[in-house]
């Protein structure tokens, strides 16, 4: 255990002094910001500060809920930083063909189109900011085409686009258009112009655009090899590993012959908690409300079966609010599995703990009722300045997306909950027994899912974007796909050991093993996000490389699985933890299919940098997301809701409705319509262009548009699984949801 310790802290200590230096580098090479854009007769393109300024209103909007940036954000809308480049490309050989004495560049022969083409390459990989004036200056004929480009854009969001999900009268105000534009002209400028000292563009040559040239770069291919071979390198040591561990045998460990918990009484704190679970199935439905919705708005972006819903509830915010409402009800489920735990890990309940826990309660749902509020606002502008907008409504980031004062009131909701959870483990910690290795792991997990989630205050509302998307991605996947996989391990193990049904020792040892070799993938292997954020190639080849090893361990989740299936029929008893379990193999399964093969399909470089932004994103993210963390978030909510009343006797049908729908409609969503218009799109990307693929005119063909729809089936059969769970909870809690002939003896 001692050298396993060292081994993850020195793990945990390398890999975020190699995620600091890179963030050092991503400060120092971030793409610079110019104050003015002018054109080389004199005029002025972009007015100073206007940049700047379009972000924040960029943000106000929804930010990434309404399109991306660089790949970043949501899918109906266009990449905005793709389609500007696009189109102003277009207007400029168009413009020059004109020239030409033809109407259009595709009226050219294919000499002339090929020279001027030629010549368009060169204008756009040209640089000619002046880091000393921040000043950029361009040509005559790319400041006429911006400024078309930005009559379109100006017209999009004040007229509305049915394709893109956007209704009339989004942006009107044409001052804010202006700025808007100027920031979105921007992030397309630097996915052109070449990186000083480097022969390819500040977002490694992202998007893929054939006119100028764009091209995946040296850099790009060469790492992608590289993490296919470590990946298959890491892979090769772990089975040998494991073959050699399993080979000498499992540690004896006598099992008990009844139940340790089953005639246990829940605490105080431990009743508050019935309530967090009520919450999280209030949550749960809501998050499957919206994300009907927001499905639905692919297809007809402007309302919901006839109805004009976009007046009241656009794409923008239904997306939002799935993302978002996704995100509490699973973190609810994990906080109040950890206050729930804490009592039956220490022995006893703190005095006031029940105080704590229920005023946690209140602050969480007022977490959720005002950031959701506060981001319907922004969108409908009722903020009367973006400063506002930033604090009380839409931060603009996916996944980070409330104000910053809801922002601060959860992290302060987090950290009130790591007080509360280790106050009441802290008699087991001054124990010396077998089981203190793995509450050491607990509670440093618990620690690190409270602390973390303040990497989200490292950005403020004018910080530059690729700044912020490096600790964006800190919060979602050094929050999320990290420290809460270690949680999860932690808190799995524990809970066997706590039964009796794993030898404490073992089950220590190999919580710490599983999360050292998560951890040696995953905090560096957080830079594969920002592979083409406007960062340096240092960040793709590292991001690349070690984000494979994050894959690794998902190889061998049969053993977890196995394991997992063994322990639930080691004992009699053990039976009642049945439903508990089953979620707990769901989260094998869905680790291997959706964090592994869907993972790694959009992870190797090459790969991402013509899926990035497609259909391939949400698959990987509704299968890695919901299959991975809700799957144990409900099961952790089983496990505490089963102990709760250890006597009492379930009726499973609800249950077992429940984990099948859930399991077989969240795969039927993937396999049916997520997949194949994803593939759809790759294809689409590699021939003609990532702004292609991202186009209304493709996305709302005939063909995608029936497999878009094909999203109905799956989702009918999850809704209905998902339904079944919250019932069979509010059954918990009112009673019947046990069987009435022992309902006489809880």
């Amino acid at each position: 255990m001692k050298k396993l310790w060292i081994a993850f802290v020195a793990v945990t200590g390398i890999s975020f002094g190699v995620l600091g230096w890179v963030g050092y580098e991503i400060y120092q090479k971030a793409p610079p910001i110019p104050e003015t854009v002018l054109s080389t007769d004199g005029s002025t393109v972009i007015a100073s500060g206007e940049i700047a300024r379009g972000q924040n209103v960029w943000q106000s909007l929804g930010g990434m809920e309404t399109g991306s940036i660089w790949g970043h954000g949501s899918y109906v809308a266009p990449d905005w930083s793709a389609d500007w480049l696009h189109r102003e490309l277009v207007a400029v050989l168009d413009e020059w063909a004109k020239a030409e004495g033809a109407a259009n560049f595709e009226g050219l022969h294919l000499e002339k189109r090929a020279a001027l083409q030629a010549r368009l390459t060169e204008l756009y990989r040209r640089n000619d900011y002046n880091s000393v004036s921040k000043t950029l200056t361009v040509s005559p004929v790319r400041a006429l085409a911006a400024d078309a480009v930005r009559t379109h854009l100006s017209d999009v969001f004040s007229s509305g686009r049915t394709e893109y999900a956007i209704p009339a009268g989004a942006l009107t105000d044409p001052v804010k258009l202006r700025e808007l534009s100027a920031f979105i002209f921007w992030t397309a400028w630097a996915t052109a112009a070449v990186r000083p000292g480097t022969g390819h563009s500040y977002t490694n040559n992202w998007p893929h655009e054939p006119l100028i040239g764009n091209q995946p770069t040296p850099a790009i291919l060469v790492s992608s090899v590289a993490s296919v071979i470590l990946l298959l390198a890491g892979i090769g040591l772990l089975v040998w590993f494991y073959a050699g561990k399993y080979g000498q045998g499992h540690d004896v460990h006598t099992v008990s012959k009844e139940d340790p918990l089953a005639r246990f009484s829940p605490t105080p704190s431990q009743k508050a908690t019935l309530p967090y679970f009520l919450v999280v199935a209030g949550l749960l439905l809501a998050q499957i409300g919206v994300g009907v919705v927001t499905a639905h708005y692919g297809v007809e972006g402007n309302g919901f079966y006839g109805f004009p819903l976009d007046k009241w509830l656009p794409y923008v915010v239904t997306r939002t609010w799935h993302v978002q409402l996704g995100l509490f009800w699973i973190a609810t489920a994990w906080l109040a599995s950890g206050l729930f735990i804490g009592p039956v890990v220490g022995g006893g309940e703190p005095k006031g703990q029940a105080i704590g826990v229920w005023a946690l309660l209140g602050a969480l749902v007022l977490v959720v009722v005002g950031s959701l509020a506060g981001e319907w606002a922004s969108v409908f502008h009722k903020f009367s300045s973006a400063k506002a907008s930033f604090l009380w409504g839409h931060q603009g980031y996916e996944y980070v997306d409330l104000g910053r004062v809801w922002q601060a009131a959860l992290f302060g909701g987090l950290l009130l909950w790591l007080f509360l959870v280790v106050r009441s483990v802290l008699p087991a910690l001054r124990r010396t027994d077998e089981k203190r290795p793995l509450l050491g792991l607990f509670v440093f997990s618990t620690a690190a899912i409270a602390l973390f989630y303040g990497a989200g205050f490292m950005w403020g509302q004018h910080t530059p974007l690729s700044i912020v998307e490096y600790w964006r991605w800190w919060v979602v996947h050094l929050w999320v796909e990290g420290f809460f996989e270690v949680f999860a391990v932690a808190v799995i193990a524990f809970l066997f050991a706590q039964l009796g049904l794993v030898n404490p020792r073992a089950a220590a040892w190999a919580a710490l093993f599983t999360a050292t070799i998560y951890l040696t993938g995953g905090v560096i292997g957080t830079l594969h996000h920002l592979y083409f954020a406007g960062t340096p190639t240092i960040a793709l080849a590292l991001g690349a490389v070690f984000s494979a090893l994050e894959i690794v361990p998902l190889v061998l989740v049969g053993f977890e699985a196995w394991e997992n299936w063994r322990i639930g029929h080691v004992a009699p008893w053990a039976a009642k933890y049945k439903w508990p379990i089953y979620f707990f193999l769901a989260v094998g399964f869905w680790n291997l299919v959706g964090a592994g093969l869907f993972g790694f399909l959009i992870n190797p470089p090459i790969a991402l940098y013509y899926m990035q932004g497609l259909n391939t994103t949400p698959l990987h993210g509704h299968a890695a997301l919901f299959g991975v963390y809700g799957m144990l978030g409900i099961g952790l909510m089983l496990f505490c809701l089963r102990v709760y009343k250890p006597q009492g006797e379930w009726r499973e049908g609800l249950l077992q409705t429940g984990f099948w729908g859930m399991n077989v409609g969240l795969l039927m969503m993937c396999l049916l319509s997520l997949l194949p218009v994803g593939l759809a799109q790759t294809w689409e990307s590699v021939r003609n262009g990532y702004w292609s693929a991202r186009s209304a005119e493709f996305l709302q063909s005939p063909v995608l548009k029936f497999v878009r729809w094909m999203r109905v089936p799956g989702d009918t059969v999850f809704a209905l699984g998902a339904a079944a769970i919250v019932l069979f909870i509010v059954g918990v809690a009112a009673g019947w949801s046990f069987k009435k002939s022992r309902e006489a003896g809880t």
